[in-house]
């Protein structure tokens, strides 16, 4: 008599749980990915992005080079390969892949070899580093599409991410901090009022 009780009992737990979401669903919906981008001087892009719903964070640093845990100064030089870039941590439950590399085309100038405006130098190359294949054919994609905005051609490189370096402290979140430096008032909020369509929140 008891088995039987304890079946019934567990059949009834079991049907009760399973409409319920499992941890594993629910961790799901929270899960973040990473996008990794170059396209010029970190501090313009990573005020940009940051301003983007869905966007979690974003941190910059160095990438695509030789040297392991470069310094600002070491990659101002040109010669440890790494470019300026920024990591965007970010939900793509609320914003996809493909709406970063939107923004990214329009952040910046992909047509100017290893510059952007003033800032000359391959730190400065435009580049997407992408952390998986899927990204690798969006990008790849997503360039095709953007290029008839362009007369001139692309030149952004797409490369695998192999490490990232995450930069002084002094540069992350540069702009928040720093609103009214010359940089900074001249180049990034210029840029932001430009992008303001494009960086509304729905």
């Amino acid at each position: 008599m008891k088995s039987v009780i304890c079946l019934l009992l567990v059949s009834a737990l079991i049907t009760a749980r399973a409409g319920e979401p499992s941890d594993k669903t629910m961790n799901a919906t929270n899960k973040t990915e990473l996008a990794t981008f170059g396209g010029g001087c970190f501090w313009c892009l990573e005020a940009v992005f940051e301003r983007l719903d869905g966007v979690k964070s974003v941190t910059s640093g160095y990438a695509g080079g030789t040297k392991e845990n470069p310094t600002y100064k070491e990659v101002c030089t040109g010669a440890t390969g790494h470019a300026e870039v920024i990591q965007i941590e970010f939900d793509p439950q609320k914003i996809s892949y493909e709406k970063l590399l939107e923004v990214f085309w329009e952040a910046h100038d992909p047509t100017t070899m290893n510059r952007q405006g003033a800032d000359a130098g391959t730190q400065y190359r435009s580049v997407i580093l992408y952390h998986n294949d899927a990204q690798k054919q969006a990008a790849e994609k997503s360039k095709e599409l953007a290029q008839w905005r362009f007369p001139r051609p692309i030149v952004t490189e797409i490369i695998p991410l192999t490490k990232f370096f995450k930069a002084e402290e002094y540069h992350q979140d540069y702009f928040r901090k720093n609103p009214n430096a010359p940089y900074c008032a001249v180049v990034i909020s210029p840029k932001l009022e430009k992008l303001k369509p494009k960086l509304a929140k729905p």
